[in-house]
């Protein structure tokens, strides 16, 4: 429990408050964190004496003499539920350090119960995190899985709606506060689950939620994280199912398209993004290069090509967007087809073109 990372720890804390040296022994007799560093890994016999005996231990000057690795000062046992798991030594004349050494034990066994907890919710969070991998697998038929659910009070019989985020950024943000930001929101009841899903996204699984619920809790939580954190937030929501795992793909695949805007998006609003979504990385490389790729030298052709699909195909409406006249859009139309052979006022064309826009920004992410 009490190890030398953790010592080293209470030291750096213990030393805030007084300028004596200090010394933190294992329940062996073995310094393993000390102020004065020359003294770590050497035996201390007053310290496994107060460890032996369970009781506070004065060292005298004279004293230094006859125990094994003592400086004048008092040894007092660091107790862990009811246990002693080392002791805390401080060096000075006894009768002044004994007045703040009940004090800095107290703060010693705090911190220790603290690092504990600590590290029960990391191993709770870890057991939470492989459970619901094993579940998306499809494990949750074997006895064994059953048993690890009625151990984290998980009913797996529920209907479940995933929700996936994911965090983006251009500078490195702090993830562990994200997370318990995310974790220690309102948003989540009792029964629904939040775990971390590699470094930069994070699983909600939901129950009995509408859409219009989960759009603005999601649009709230979003606003909040991206002014705290100075990030983006994408989420992909999944349907809800019993099946864990269709959710799970259904909100990957919705969480794909969220992220190229950072927006909130459902997959059952999603139509041709779907198509795209099961096409193969390699086909789609070749659409663009057959298509939209011949326009990539000329950002005025791809500024027109977009905006034009943005304003229903209007070309008044598109020239007014642009600050251009529509005979400029018409010369740009031309400069469209001469480059690829479609014409955006041919419907069939306009389609092929505008998938190739859609297609352009994955297929660029495939290539790299």
């Amino acid at each position: 429990m009490l190890i030398p990372s953790l010592a080293k720890k209470i030291i750096n804390e213990v030393r805030r408050l007084i300028n004596e040296d200090i010394i933190i022994v294992d329940i062996s007799g073995t310094i393993i964190a000390s102020t004065d560093t020359s003294r770590i890994g050497r035996f201390h016999e007053g310290a496994l004496l107060a460890s032996r005996d369970q009781k506070k231990m004065i060292i005298t000057k004279d004293m230094e003499s006859h125990l094994e690795g003592v400086k004048a000062g008092i040894n007092l046992p660091i107790l862990f539920k009811q246990k002693v798991v080392g002791v805390i030594g401080i060096t000075g004349n006894p009768d002044q350090v004994s007045a703040y050494g009940e004090l800095l034990k107290k703060m010693t066994e705090l911190l220790i119960q603290e690092s504990y907890y600590a590290e029960q919710i990391e191993m709770e969070s870890r057991a939470l995190e492989t459970f619901v991998f094993d579940w998306v697998q499809g494990k949750e038929e074997s006895g064994e899985f059953i048993k690890r659910a009625e151990h984290l009070h998980i009913d797996i019989e529920r209907k479940r709606q995933v929700v996936f985020a994911s965090i983006k950024s251009n500078t490195e943000f702090p993830i562990q506060n994200i997370s318990k930001r995310l974790q220690q929101s309102t948003f989540l009841n009792e029964n629904e689950i939040f775990v971390r899903w590699g470094n930069e996204q994070f699983l909600l699984l939901l129950t009995d939620r509408s859409k219009e619920q989960i759009q603005k809790a999601l649009q709230k939580l979003k606003k909040e994280i991206e002014a705290s954190f100075s990030v983006k937030v994408s989420f992909g929501i999944g349907s809800e199912h019993y099946l864990l795992r269709q959710s799970f793909d259904e909100a990957d695949r919705a969480l794909q398209v969220a992220k190229q805007t950072n927006s909130i998006q459902f997959d059952d609003d999603l139509k041709l993004e779907m198509l795209i979504h099961e096409t193969s990385g390699h086909v789609q490389v070749e659409y663009v290069k057959r298509t939209i790729a011949k326009l990539l030298g000329d950002y005025d052709l791809l500024l027109t090509l977009l905006e034009y699909t943005k304003q229903n195909q209007s070309m008044k409406d598109t020239a007014e967007a642009l600050h251009i006249h529509v005979n400029t859009l018409s010369y740009r139309f031309t400069k469209i087809e001469e480059k690829t052979g479609l014409h955006p006022r041919n419907f069939v064309d306009l389609t092929t073109l505008y998938l190739g826009l859609l297609l352009l920004d994955r297929s660029i992410k495939i290539v790299e």
